[in-house]
């Protein structure tokens, strides 16, 4: 059953016209990305009897894939436990006079400078809809975390904003469904 949905994932990922690289991979290669992504601390030894391969051939894809594919292994914590308890989504509007070819580049040196100041976004870049035209992600320990950060935004990127809206998601409540995982996507179809 465990390698049936493999290959359905598989399936399923090269259909996106190779646009992740995955047309590239032989299906062992994803095979062993999927079991990374549901859990990177999986030793080669332990990777090797879950796939049904050799311990070599396991060490030998992975080296692959960490030089080709993998960005880098990290741990995702429970961010309630660490203190945090907001997820912010946040999205801008760029005034368009400040779009141009001439400014673009200055402008968006300042933007990137500013997001690569602060700690808590783990994402950022351009986006497109709801009439918005670039993104964040961060985490907060608490609204007047947020309030500051926001605050702290718009004092010092407010003059390149036409608006700036976010969606607060509640890191410790009962509403919370599915945390962030990459394990979910390794099961993707």
């Amino acid at each position: 059953m465990q390698l049936q949905t493999h290959i359905e994932s598989i399936e399923a990922l090269r259909g996106h016209g190779g646009r992740f690289g995955l047309r590239e991979l032989k299906d062992v290669d994803l095979k062993i990305l999927f079991e990374l992504m549901k859990n990177a601390k999986r030793s080669d030894r332990e990777l090797a009897r879950i796939l049904g391969m050799s311990q070599a051939t396991i060490t030998r894809k992975r080296a692959f894939l960490e030089k080709e594919m993998i960005d880098g292994y990290t741990a995702i914590p429970n961010w309630g436990k660490l203190g945090y308890e907001i997820f912010a989504i946040t999205l801008f509007k760029i005034k368009s006079e400040i779009a141009s070819k001439e400014k673009y580049p200055a402008v968006r040196r300042r933007g990137v400078d500013w997001l690569l100041s602060q700690p808590n976004v783990i994402m950022a870049g351009a986006c497109r809809g709801m009439g918005m035209d670039s993104f964040n992600l961060s985490f907060h320990k608490s609204y007047s975390d947020y309030d500051e950060w926001f605050r702290k935004l718009r004092l010092e990127l407010g003059d390149l904003l036409d608006d700036v809206q976010s969606v607060l998601i509640n890191l410790r409540g009962e509403e919370l469904l599915k945390p962030l995982h990459m394990k979910y996507l390794a099961r993707a179809k």
